[in-house]
């Protein structure tokens, strides 16, 4: 029954991807749904994207190990990015109707700015999106047992996504995260509240949190809290100049929607998150035996706490709501992990050196690249032994230390520079990468350094005299004529 429901499922999501297919007839439409998402779709798209594998299997397990302090980054972190990118960018953007976040470089700063932050913010994404087909070639596997290797479940996982993602792209990615948040919502609760009536109920399970110190959040020694620092910055900041974030806010109707429904969003993941956390730790209250898991040398086996609890101590019902919802969780971020990096390699790294292109021509191009990251991501997601958590951690802090401060001081500065820019993305990965083998352990994490890199980089190359001559627009003037002379030269206006 379990493998007929999942088959099921997975028919009934292509089914939607491509129904929403439909709806697209332009690259705009592809890339931001046309600039037309309601509140409820707009919330739903951020809400089932943000919460993904990782949420629901690894930062569940990493708290079940650890504390809240173990999980700082995400929820915490990510929450707070969504919340930052609501009320301090989402009108800008919204305003500057642009299709991209490459797009915001290349119109302050100018082309070599909109390749290098948009390859580095391309590169971010191999990780994230390396993670979500790890997880759902993990789910398939389960599933299956002896009858599909791990390595063809995540290939086979990963043409799942790839075929609805194809052909709808932004539209088949929030009509499939409007029925995926759905079915996450309903199935996470109803295995919540059956594991902790085995574990003896809500207040055994809270008092024994409370008594284990689940709650603690500050580490004891000052490495523990640079450590803190560095996750914290990675996932708060590091997530702001990503694709995806981006491009839910530029799908919505209007800028009110915009604004409300990433907030919304971001909300709705912080308080959910906690769910997959509760059931985690019930889990090994019900069931010690589960604690064996940490045992492992290899630190991606404690993700499997709730898929073997589930098949193991549940009855079927309960498998189908649990693997459903997990599920959902996996395809809804998979989808959208695809989408982001394939926008921003297609409109700013590739399309650059091929102006002219038509728009139908543009949109098969699209295609074409979704289809090349995917096998990409794939190659990563068939040889990383990282966790999910960490694999995530990894994919912000190439954004912390390269795009985030050209983003910042390019909205909010008048002063920022072309010349400015291109030192603040060299400083920053340079220290970065660089810094642990000049001078070797540091108590400061490297992301931090590339930070402070970065930031050091802008100061320096926007205040110092001009070398590299700007090539960029102010705001204000962004703002009153979204496109160039080129531009509009290129399109025969």
């Amino acid at each position: 029954m379990l493998i007929t429901f999942v088959t099921l499922y997975i028919a009934a999501t292509i089914g939607i991807g491509l129904y929403a297919a439909r709806k697209v007839k332009n690259s705009q439409d592809y890339l931001v749904a046309g600039r037309a998402l309601p509140l409820y779709m707009n919330v739903a798209t951020v809400f089932a994207t943000w919460l993904g594998a990782e949420t629901v299997l690894s930062v569940s397990a990493t708290f079940a190990a650890s504390n809240v302090g173990g999980v700082i980054g995400d929820p915490f972190g990510a929450a707070t990015c969504l919340m930052i990118a609501a009320f301090v960018f989402a009108r800008l953007f919204y305003r500057m109707n642009l299709l991209t976040i490459g797009d915001f470089y290349k119109h302050r700063y100018g082309k070599t700015v909109e390749v290098l932050t948009s390859l580095t913010i391309a590169i971010s994404y191999i990780g994230w999106t390396a993670a979500q087909l790890t997880a759902l070639g993990l789910v398939i596997h389960t599933l299956a047992g002896d009858m599909l290797s791990l390595s063809t479940s995540i290939c086979l996982g990963t043409a799942v996504v790839l075929v609805y993602t194809i052909f709808g792209g932004m539209w088949s990615v929030a009509f499939t995260d409007l029925f995926q948040t759905v079915i996450i919502i309903v199935g996470l609760s109803i295995v919540a509240m059956l594991v902790s009536d085995s574990a003896g109920g809500f207040e055994r399970v809270w008092g024994e949190a409370v008594a284990q110190h689940k709650f603690k959040v500050l580490p004891e020694t000052s490495a523990g809290m640079w450590e803190m620092m560095g996750t914290l910055c990675a996932f708060t900041l590091g997530a702001i100049p990503q694709q995806d974030v981006f491009q839910r806010m530029t799908s919505a109707k209007d800028e009110r929607t915009a604004v409300m429904g990433t907030a919304i969003g971001g909300i709705a993941y912080l308080l959910f998150a906690f769910v997959p956390m509760f059931i985690a730790f019930a889990a090994l209250l019900a069931h010690p035996e589960l604690k064996s898991l940490f045992e492992h040398e290899d630190s991606r086996v404690i993700q499997k706490i709730l898929p073997d609890l589930v098949l193991g101590k549940m009855p079927v019902w309960t498998q189908v709501m649990f693997f459903g919802a997990l599920l959902s969780a996996i395809l809804s971020t998979a989808s959208g992990a695809l989408l982001a990096p394939t926008a921003i390699v297609t409109e700013n790294i590739v399309r650059p050196f091929a102006h002219k292109m038509k728009d139908k021509a543009f949109l098969v191009l699209l295609r074409g690249t979704l289809v090349g990251f995917t096998g990409v991501a794939l190659l990563v997601a068939l040889n990383s032994e990282s966790t999910m958590y960490e694999m995530v951690e990894q994919t912000t802090s190439v954004t912390l230390v390269a795009a985030l401060v050209p983003l910042v001081a390019g909205a909010f500065w008048p002063r920022a520079s072309t010349q400015g820019a291109l030192l603040a993305i060299v400083f920053g990965i340079g220290v970065w990468l660089g810094g642990p083998a000049l001078w070797g352990e540091c108590v400061v994490p490297s992301n931090v350094l590339g930070l402070f890199a970065s930031i050091a980089g802008m100061l320096i190359g926007s205040l110092a005299p001009a070398l590299v001559p700007s090539e960029g627009r102010s705001i204000a003037e962004i703002l009153r004529h979204p496109q160039t002379q080129e531009e509009l030269e290129e399109e025969g206006v």
